[in-house]
């Protein structure tokens, strides 16, 4: 389907941000609702990220979401499944950088890249980490509602960001703040929590 109208090149950089946040956090949901959006014509995503819109690619992408809704929900496995896919969400998020600043200079394409790449480590760290937090927790319930609220994030971003790329990209700068603050807050939880097994032992 065609698109209703082109997204406008100045916002792509807001778009960029958004959308590699979102990815860090889920990047088959952020492909997934990129494409969907852009197959009903709601966006004009850039003539080289086209292929997004494509069935086959919709498809492929919903289906490995499916799969990545019960798993990243499983208490232990879901550590594995996030271990695993930094070598998934941070090279797309760059890849997705790239491809849709196909317009600029390699050098600016690089630097897309590597800014894109940047920010879906940093929600992708932000991720494992709280998770590596809860996960020891008995209940599953902790588990599963990080899971799905990082779905909702992941997709709701995504949609924010083709609609108000500004706010999106004011979100994923809160965002990010969070993130810093909750990583070292709980680095220095373990830290106290090492540093106290070690005095029970030498006692």
């Amino acid at each position: 389907m065609i698109s209703v109208f082109e997204f406008p090149a100045k916002e792509i950089p807001a778009l960029l941000v958004a959308t590699s946040f979102a990815a860090g956090l889920n990047t088959y949901a952020t492909i997934a609702t990129l494409g969907l959006l852009a197959h009903a014509g709601v966006i004009g995503l850039p003539p080289a990220l086209q292929v997004i819109s494509s069935w086959w690619v919709i498809a492929a992408s919903l289906a490995l979401f499916a799969v990545e809704f019960f798993a990243d929900k499983i208490p232990g496995f879901d550590l594995i499944w996030n271990a695993l896919h930094t070598f998934v969400r941070v090279p797309a998020a760059a890849l997705l950088a790239w491809r849709a600043t196909a317009q600029l200079s390699p050098g600016e394409q690089l630097l897309a890249a590597v800014v894109g790449a940047l920010i879906a480590l940093a929600a992708h760290g932000g991720k494992t980490a709280v998770r590596a937090a809860v996960t020891p927790s008995p209940e599953p319930v902790s588990n599963i509602s990080l899971s799905l609220g990082e779905d909702a994030v992941a997709i709701g971003l995504t949609w924010l960001a083709t609609r108000h790329p500004y706010i999106a990209a004011l979100v994923v700068a809160w965002l990010l703040i969070v993130i810093v603050v909750a990583v070292r807050w709980l680095v220095r939880a373990l830290r106290s929590l090492f540093r106290g097994a070690e005095k029970q032992a030498a006692a």
